[in-house]
């Protein structure tokens, strides 16, 4: 059985993690930031279970929206499965912490939370197209960088844990693709995007935030959209503008086409809560700088 839980990240449907029981104990894919760690233990409490119960953690990828509170699932007993280019930082997460607290500043403790190190018989380093089987239930982890390097897509039967790679859409919303720095990668993401459809999942579960059901329209949609914002950035990128003055433009961008497709503002500060529209300037800036060497 599958359940998705809600960690309210300032809203409601920003940020979700996955259950799946199994006669082994559970399956959590996804930790969430350690900021919302008491959400994740009141969701499981909810369903009947503890924080002590979840045997098995899968991450699609170490960012801390998705992998903030790995620590304290792996201190209370869980196994922690993690691309081997986040295997090291989960080791020793302060090189990650330290660059993030360079972005957040003071904000850091308050949006994510603390991190901690995990000891290394906690922590499997996965391969792509490598399987597990708990409690008689199969993963198979699909590297899918394009998002992030370190990114995996886990599939469970016909349906696909699908992290970032597979965009933001809330609630049956426009899809928006996240583009933080540092390692965003359209061309690899575009073939990533490729991987998942001919995978033929029946489902795509988003972390922000829901099920998808159509899932080559969806992607079809994602494409144009990360075509759509990085063509709007690169002309700013080659005539050297500043980032400060690009990233207000570029938010009320963002935000006139999630208006455009009918959301109210209520929606789209739940779309803003998990995308933030600034981060994707510094990602896409950054896209075209790596581009520009090559």
């Amino acid at each position: 059985m599958l359940h998705t839980i809600d960690l309210h990240f300032h809203l409601d449907h920003a940020i979700a993690a996955f259950v799946v029981e199994t006669h082994d104990g559970l399956v959590l894919i996804e930790s969430g930031p350690h900021s919302v760690f008491p959400y994740l233990e009141k969701g499981l409490a909810d369903l009947g279970f503890s924080i002590a119960d979840v045997k098995h953690l899968l991450l699609t990828h170490i960012h801390f929206d998705h992998a903030g509170a790995a620590w304290a699932l792996a201190q209370a007993g869980a196994q922690v499965y993690v691309h081997p280019r986040g295997y090291k930082h989960l080791l020793d997460p302060s090189r990650l912490y330290g660059s993030a607290k360079r972005i957040y500043g003071d904000f850091m403790e308050s949006l994510w939370g603390d991190m901690q190190p995990i000891a290394e018989q906690q922590l499997t380093s996965v391969e792509h197209g490598s399987s597990f089987t708990f409690g008689g239930k199969t993963f198979t982890a699909w590297h899918t960088p394009g998002h992030a390097s370190h990114h995996i897509a886990w599939q469970w039967g016909d349906q696909v844990f699908a992290g970032d790679v597979a965009g933001v859409s809330i609630d049956g919303g426009p899809v928006v693709p996240p583009c933080p720095p540092p390692d965003i990668d359209i061309e690899a993401w575009n073939d990533s995007l490729d991987l998942l459809v001919n995978l033929k999942p029946s489902v795509l579960h988003l972390t922000h935030f829901g099920a998808i059901t159509e899932v080559e329209t969806h992607i079809s949609q994602l494409r144009q959209m990360l075509t759509g914002w990085s063509q709007w950035i690169f002309p700013h990128w080659e005539a050297g503008r500043d980032m400060n003055i690009v990233t207000p433009e570029f938010q009320t961008y963002a935000s006139d086409q999630l208006r455009d497709a009918g959301l109210g503002a209520a929606a789209i500060d739940r779309y803003q809560a998990a995308n933030p529209a600034w981060m994707s300037v510094a990602g896409l800036y950054r896209y075209w700088t790596k581009k520009s060497e090559e």
